[in-house]
Order: structure tokens, then C-alpha cells, then sequence
């Protein structure tokens, strides 16, 4: 499959929006590990941007830059949200509250708990009708939404965003389930290959590779991408940071996703 990445975002430790995050990767500027608080979500009314959590406002940031550079209008897009951890802070919320007498639980958490809170916040947001997916699927979340968006454009031949996230969950889930950074991108995919785009990207999934995927070289940018699932993203990332060909393996669930790059 082929594919066109008209629009690209990032947000992470020290890699605060995509022009941050391109001189990092490219190495004109030094990696600091340095967490990063998101913007405000603009595009919600004040009563949803009062209930949504912090990853809603993660993942509606990365999304909104995207969509910016690539000169897109949000409510037209269809959209594929992927998450491994979904708000673990809410379920942390949820269950300290299930313990004590009373168990009373906040309609608002109860509202954010759901996976697809993110997604669902961005189309009441931007008022968007065109379809919204949010999967997970535990540690190979952004290579199998990567696969889902880019397959859902190329089949139905229309812009996909694609949005991966994902942030530590306190509490005592978060002890056995570590994740050690908070962490977004985003891109928006075109299988209008005529269209500006940053890059284009060939796609060929194989179930049955072994192989393993590819991480940064960079050392602290290799270890947020081992403590945060949406972070594998990385090495793709660079790729379009740097602008050039490139080869990337992304693990996947079975098998294994390889993205070749090829700047425009």
C-alpha cells in the first residue's frame, strides 16, 4: 500500500510540537528529557475542556497540529485513535473510588473511562460525522493503527488521521503496567499520492516476520520508545524529520509492519 503523510506532530519529553521535535530528531538540537504539558484543547467548548482529562488534551494536541500543517479541515477526516493504556488515570480514579465505602463513582470518570473518550471529544470538538475508530492493542498499538488508518484510505480512498498516545497510569496498575513518559503523534495519511505531502510511505505487513522492530539509536529517545507504546513511532518519525529514504520495521501483533519512506 501506498500512501502520502501530508501532515505530521509530536509531543512528548522535550519534544514539545513537531518543530521541536524535527531538530531533535535531525540533531541540530539536543534531546532533553524534560516532560511537556500539552495546550489547552482550543477546539472544545469550555464545558468538555473542564471534563476532559489529560489524555484527551495529549492526544487532541498532536491531532490538531497535524491537521494544521497539512492544511486539512479536522471535521472532513476520518479518524483512527490507538492507544495501549487508554486513561489509566481515570481507572485509577475509578477503582480507588470502587474501594472506599460508598463506592459513588463521578459521572465525568465514568464518562472518560471508555477507550474512545480522545476520539469521541475530537469529533464533538471539530462537530465531525466522518467515521471515528480507536483501538488497543497493548504494546503494538501504533504499528497495528498505523496499519488499520493507512488500510481504511487506501480501501475507501480518503484522509485518514491517525493519532497514537498514551501516558503513565498511577496508581497500582501502574506498577505492573510501567510506563515511564507521556507520549503523542500524529499523521495525516492521503492515498492521493498527487497531493504536497512531507513524505509517502509503501506499506507491506507479514504476519509471519520474527524480526525485530526498529528503535532509535539515540539512546533516551530508544529508552521513551521501550517505556511508551505510542514511542515506537520513533525511528518512522525520524525518518520524516530527517527527510530521507529510509527502511522501518514496526512491530506488530502478529508479524511486523515495514514502512519504507521515501521524502517528497
Amino acid at each position: 500500500m501506498k500512501i502520502s503523510v501530508r501532515g505530521v506532530s509530536v509531543w512528548g519529553p522535550g519534544l514539545a510540537g513537531w518543530a521541536q521535535a524535527q531538530a531533535c530528531l535531525q540533531g541540530r538540537a539536543e534531546w532533553a528529557d524534560q516532560a511537556q504539558i500539552p495546550p489547552p484543547a482550543a477546539a472544545l467548548a469550555p464545558n468538555e475542556r473542564r471534563r476532559s482529562g489529560p489524555v484527551t488534551r495529549l492526544a487532541i494536541a498532536v491531532a490538531e497540529e497535524a491537521c494544521a500543517l497539512a492544511g486539512v479541515k479536522p471535521s472532513g477526516l476520518s479518524v483512527v485513535f490507538a492507544s495501549a493504556n487508554g486513561d489509566g488515570g481515570v481507572i485509577d480514579g475509578i477503582l480507588k473510588a470502587l474501594s472506599e465505602p460508598g463506592g459513588e463513582v463521578s459521572p465525568t470518570q465514568f464518562h472518560n473511562s471508555v477507550h474512545n473518550a480522545p476520539a469521541g471529544y475530537w469529533t464533538i470538538g471539530h462537530g465531525s460525522i466522518a467515521s471515528a475508530t480507536a483501538l488497543g492493542c497493548y504494546d503494538w498499538s501504533f504499528g497495528l493503527g498505523l496499519l488499520k488508518a493507512v488500510s481504511e484510505a487506501v480501501v475507501e480512498q480518503h484522509p485518514v488521521l491517525f493519532v497514537a498516545y498514551d501516558q503513565p497510569i498511577p496508581g497500582p496498575v501502574g506498577t505492573v503496567r510501567v510506563t515511564k513518559a507521556s507520549f503523542a503523534c500524529a499523521l495525516v495519511l492521503d492515498p492521493d499520492l498527487s497531493q504536497q505531502a512531507i513524505a509517502q510511505l509503501t506499506l507491506c505487513y507479514d504476519p509471519q516476520s520474527t524480526e525485530r522492530a526498529d528503535m532509535p539509536a539515540h539512546d533516551g529517545l530508544r529508552a521513551l520508545a521501550v517505556g511508551n507504546p505510542a514511542a515506537r513511532s520513533l525511528s518512522l518519525l525520524t525518518c520524516l524529520a530527517q527527510s530521507r529514504n529510509g527502511s522501518v520495521k514496526v512491530a506488530c501483533q502478529p508479524g511486523q509492519l515495514k514502512v519504507e519512506v521515501s521524502p517528497c
